[in-house]
């Protein structure tokens, strides 16, 4: 910062009146003090507002309103102001790759969007708030919602017979582990009844509970991974009964958000 200029006359230089010389411009800094204030002055009393003060401090507010040429972030996405639940549905591989993919080129990324697509279809029917996301969607940064639920599914090769049923898992970690279990109960609960297909735990792996949206999601969003299936044996309850398994999504969803009972009818596959 460049040091003020002096207001003393030099000693040969002759003296300035009164009205021209330092009076004068103390008048107009005391006026550019009056104009700042009173714009910072205007600018908190906008942002001073109960719904603002729920999503932002005061403080984080005041810092961007300081900063020439910035606006306030908005959160990325949140339960509706009207209090309808707001429910992300992820279509594992989806903008990214085709994930699994059978001898004839079916794709488990096509599978996994038909299922995501009527997912959402039958959720904005029961008057949801849904967001159809990519695997790796921007939006998926700090993403707000009642529930985020990833669908994909497992190997077209034959491993074994064996290699049948659904698998439902969250995060390791989870900073809600209560609610996480319940989503979990819930998707499996419901999917096991609409699609009579088994709960195949022993193959649920690390990619599962350490799916990479659990870390980028807002940690106030219970999210969690279904594999539908197995796209092997499992191909013609994926590909032609894809309504049951949309079903069953639908069903474990809406029985998480209401808060329905939850009976212990899904048995983990045996090795």
């Amino acid at each position: 910062m460049n040091a003020e200029p002096s207001d003393a006359a030099p000693p040969d230089s002759p003296s300035m009146p009164a009205e021209n010389g330092p009076a004068r411009f103390s008048t107009w800094r005391a006026l550019q003090t009056v104009i700042s204030v009173a714009i910072l002055a205007a600018t908190l009393f906008t942002m001073w507002k109960p719904a603002n003060l729920f999503s932002f401090s005061l403080a984080e507010k005041m810092s961007v309103a300081l900063q020439p040429g910035k606006t306030t972030p908005l959160p990325q996405s949140s339960p509706t102001p009207n209090g309808t639940p707001r429910i992300g549905i992820v279509a594992g591989h989806w903008g990214n790759d085709s994930g699994a993919v059978c001898a004839d080129g079916l794709t488990e990324a096509d599978i996994n969007l038909k299922i995501a697509t009527l997912v959402k279809q039958n959720l904005t029917n029961q008057g949801f708030d849904v967001d159809l996301l990519q695997e790796y969607d921007q939006k998926l940064t700090h993403y707000r919602a009642t529930a985020l639920i990833s669908i994909h599914n497992d190997s077209c090769d034959y491993i074994n017979d064996e290699a049948t049923g659904f698998k439902v898992a969250a995060a390791l970690s989870s900073p809600n582990p209560e609610k996480s279990a319940r989503l979990v109960s819930c998707l499996t609960d419901r999917y096991q009844k609409a699609t009579g297909m088994r709960f195949h735990y022993n193959s649920i792996t690390s990619d599962m509970t350490q799916y990479h949206a659990f870390n980028e999601i807002d940690p106030n969003t219970t999210a969690a991974v279904i594999e539908t299936g197995f796209m092997n044996l499992d191909r013609q309850m994926l590909t032609e009964h894809t309504d049951l398994v949309a079903q069953g999504i639908t069903s474990g969803i809406i029985c998480f958000v209401r808060n329905e009972p939850v009976t212990p009818t899904a048995t983990p596959a045996q090795p």
